[in-house]
């Protein structure tokens, strides 16, 4: 009998400004470093009032890190220094590896409705955060839905359920990235590699994440697992319609285990690579030759 995952922790999504002023949900942050390596952040950003989001992120530099965008709902235009340029729309996702350096914007478009959607970043070992930078952009049309039961779907963005692989590949830390919509009282299984670190964040409506506990966890949350065993879930009955169930993004990678410096947009292993990387965007010799 294959173990189930149960819930180390769950931690409640805190409102945060980021960029020129964009007002979104913080699932995990600096603070939860190293409790989530390889992850660094999420950010859930969901407002219908354009003010909230339209000063979006004008040109600022990475370094050290890949950059997981997945529109829900919305628009956003992007470009960046590598040539790179287009607009993100519902249900496309961009990954971005920062790699040595880059320098991007991501300035959403305003629309009728609510615009919604996650942002994820993804710390890179030392011996690949000075790679060369390389962009996935990916459409809706090309992401899987994949019917896995009675009331389960899952969009796979990256990863394997039931033999459909996602589109994006060759990404360093080996992650799954997932979106599983679930009916009430539906039950949703996954095998994850032991040894990964393993999060669920609410999207909407609540599920049951831990059998031992029972406990349904609503929209906003974020779940993270123990490091063996399989993820089950069982769609709750609090939903958002009458009909209840869940929806939420899954995602596992393979930690990295080395420090961490950050600051701001930058993610390097020591201070002095933190002040160097610094010292050569001022200087202008941020983005290295060829790349």
């Amino acid at each position: 009998m294959t173990e189930i995952r149960t819930v180390k922790k769950v931690l409640k999504s805190k409102p945060t400004m980021e960029g020129a002023g964009v007002r979104l949900q913080r699932a995990f942050g600096f603070n939860e470093v190293p409790q989530l390596d390889p992850f660094l952040m999420l950010d859930h950003f969901g407002s219908d009032n354009p003010d909230d989001y339209m000063a979006g992120f004008p040109w600022h530099p990475h370094r050290g890190i890949e950059t997981v965008t997945y529109m829900i709902e919305g628009k956003v235009e992007h470009g960046d220094s590598i040539g790179n340029s287009g607009i993100i729309s519902s249900g496309d996702v961009q990954w971005m590896t920062a790699g040595s350096g880059i320098v991007h914007q991501e300035m959403p478009k305003r629309i009728d409705g609510p615009m919604q959607g996650f942002q994820l970043w993804v710390n890179l070992p030392a011996s690949m955060k000075m790679m060369g930078p390389r962009y996935q952009e990916v459409k809706a049309s090309e992401i899987p839905e994949v019917e896995i039961g009675p009331g389960v779907r899952v969009k796979v963005i990256l990863g394997t359920v039931n033999g459909i692989s996602g589109p994006v590949k060759d990404i360093v830390v080996d992650p799954e990235y997932l979106d599983v919509s679930m009916q009430e009282g539906a039950v949703f299984e996954h095998v994850v590699k032991d040894g990964y670190r393993v999060f669920a964040y609410v999207m909407e409506g609540s599920g049951e994440f831990d059998p031992v506990s029972g406990n349904e966890v609503g929209s906003g949350n974020l779940v993270i697992f123990d490091e063996k065993g399989m993820v089950k879930v069982k769609a709750g009955t609090s939903g958002t319609d009458a009909k209840g169930g869940v929806r939420f993004i899954l995602v596992s990678g393979k930690p990295i285990g080395e420090s961490v410096a950050w600051y701001g947009p930058i993610v390097m292993n020591t201070q002095e690579e933190l002040e160097t990387a610094f010292r050569e965007y001022r200087a202008g010799t941020f983005i290295k030759d060829g790349e």
